[in-house]
């Protein structure tokens, strides 16, 4: 192994393409953890090992080993799911998981609080569904974000068709994955190998998304590639492909920065597998394996820069990129409630606060979609924003699912106000090791201060994009909130502002550290600024920059890049 390598690196050569000793540390009796290598490569299998840090002091006191748990993360490309599988992942949620489903904005499941003894049974629980968790996390590309409100069905459909064929494309090709969670035989002298990965698979993550103008649900300018539908006569023409972009950045680090992608050219449909492998060799072969947090897309298009760039993937496709086609998205959030598609059926779209879906009081989540999921002939569709899509419905079917929705309290979408139904959170605290401060369990005390602030500027109805993040590691994509908050520490957070409602401008810092009562004080005073001074139907974000209230930051762009 080369000197200068990081050490995960080193984990991946040695690992026998990802199989490392997982079979050892999943059999060993006597502590709840892998191995500390295995906990690397669990990730590409879909797993991350966790612990409860709520306990971690009063178990270090009684000399015991953390409460270490596994979150386990589904691979579905563009979030779809059959009432059949939704039934089965409850089964599986209520049987081996903690706190219910959750929805990430990945458009994936997650589960929550699986303990080692149970985590091959779970897995395997997965895959009897025909869903998995191959290549739901670790460096390789992860779940394929998609579209996910389709209301032009037929477009809706050659889009996530699309997404489904390069999520398969993608897919690791070793058997590790078969061999160590279903039992599958090492077949001797087989000539395995990873013709796009290779044996290190790529120097960091990368995401995918596809988009449909006008709405950019899936925040496409935050994924290292991204495919933007242009339709044309009702059909989709093909793509505009943006590279680069990437939210992930470390506090106090100028190296790392959030980055939004650029629109680099126009590909028919036929060529997007072609483009997107050769975006993803590229960035195998040129991407940083030296320094992790330098080892996204995005520092390799800085570093290397973005015409070289864009020649190499045009040299590895063999074609060259046409010009871009025009474009426009109105906004990055879902559309709620009841809507009807082109090909006669419904779609309701239930706000899933931080994407929880539990039962807690009077709103019975897991139950309410569990009686929908029995009667119901469409499927489900995850969001982005951590929301749900019940698609597809019948005329036959909708009544008995509005009564069912009204039943079980799902029906937030009814009279939250703009903020709460557009507010992302991240997990964060207790299982995420790398939370400084609350984001998913602070969420909606935050929100109802942050409401009583509005209401006092009559500026409830106001769509403002909140989101929380523990850390400056982006999963709740804070840094595309026209407010959004970072943690620092318990309790402290950076004050992030005006990005735009369409998912093409970043946010800047504009206090930092800072603790709730700052944070509302300051808000406070913003709101009543644009309650006075507001252009018509400007958007909070848009009014901030036009004031000049947040200035650009030097050597970052504040807008996309076309």
């Amino acid at each position: 192994m080369s000197a200068g390598l990081s050490a995960v690196e080193k984990i991946k050569t040695d690992s026998r393409l990802l199989r490392g000793s997982l079979r050892e540390s999943l059999a060993d009796p006597v502590t709840g953890s892998l191995r500390e290598d295995d906990q690397s490569l669990i990730k590409f299998h879909g797993s991350y090992q966790q612990d409860d840090r709520d306990l971690r002091e009063e178990r270090r006191q009684q000399k015991l080993e953390p409460d270490y748990s596994f979150m386990i993360r589904t691979r579905t490309p563009g979030g779809v799911t059959t009432p059949q599988q939704w039934l089965q992942l409850d089964a599986i949620a209520t049987r081996h998981a903690s706190n219910g489903l959750r929805v990430t904005t990945r458009q994936a499941f997650q589960f929550h609080g699986v303990i080692k003894r149970e985590l091959k049974a779970t897995m395997a629980a997965i895959n009897a569904s025909l869903i998995d968790t191959i290549a739901a996390c670790g460096d390789v590309n992860r779940n394929v974000l998609a579209a996910a409100n389709p209301l032009l069905s037929s477009v809706h459909a050659t889009v996530h068709a699309q997404a489904r064929a390069l999520s398969q494309h993608f897919l690791p090709r070793t058997r590790a994955y078969y061999e160590i969670w279903l039992d599958e035989e090492l077949v001797a002298g087989a000539d395995e190998h990873e013709p796009i990965y290779g044996a290190t698979y790529l120097p960091r993550k990368f995401k995918t998304a596809f988009a449909v103008p006008p709405l950019n649900d899936v925040d496409v300018f935050a994924n290292d590639l991204g495919f933007i539908a242009i339709v044309e006569n009702g059909a989709v023409a093909g793509y505009n492909v943006a590279v680069g972009g990437g939210l992930g950045a470390t506090h106090g680090d100028a190296v790392t920065y959030p980055r939004l992608a650029d629109v680099i050219g126009f590909v028919t449909p036929e060529q997007v597998i072609a483009v997107a492998e050769g975006v993803v060799t590229t960035q195998r072969d040129w991407g940083n394996r030296s320094e992790r947090k330098r080892a996204r897309l995005k520092y390799t298009i800085d570093d290397r820069g973005l015409e070289n760039f864009k020649a190499e993937v045009e040299r590895r496709a063999g074609f060259a990129l046409a010009p871009a086609r025009p474009y426009a998205f109105e906004h990055n959030g879902d559309r709620f409630g009841w809507a009807d598609s082109e090909d006669g059926r419904a779609q309701l779209t239930l706000r899933i606060e931080a994407g929880r879906i539990n039962d807690r009081g009077e709103r019975r989540l897991l139950s309410g979609l569990r009686a929908i999921a029995q009667i119901h002939e469409g499927d489900f569709r995850l969001t982005a924003n951590q929301n749900l899509v019940i698609a597809g419905v019948t005329p036959a079917t909708r009544a008995a699912i509005d009564a069912l929705v009204a039943e079980y309290g799902l029906d937030l979408y009814r009279d939250a106000s703009p903020l709460r139904l557009n507010a992302l959170a991240c997990v964060a605290l207790p299982t995420c090791g790398l939370a400084m401060a609350e984001a998913e369990r602070y969420l909606p005390e935050l929100v109802t201060k942050l409401e009583a602030r509005l209401q006092a500027h009559d500026l409830l109805d106001a769509p403002i994009h909140l989101r929380v993040s523990g850390c400056p590691n982006g999963c709740s994509r804070p840094y595309l909130g026209e407010i959004a908050l970072i943690g620092k520490a318990p309790g402290r957070y950076n004050l992030m502002l005006a990005a735009d409602h369409r998912g093409q401008r970043l946010n800047r810092l504009h206090k930092e550290n800072i603790a709730e009562a700052d944070i509302l004080d300051t808000v406070d005073a913003l709101f009543a600024r644009y309650a006075a001074e507001r252009d018509g139907d400007e958007r909070f974000g848009d009014f901030l920059v036009r004031s000049g209230m947040v200035a650009a930051k030097a050597g970052i762009p504040l807008e996309v890049r076309t």
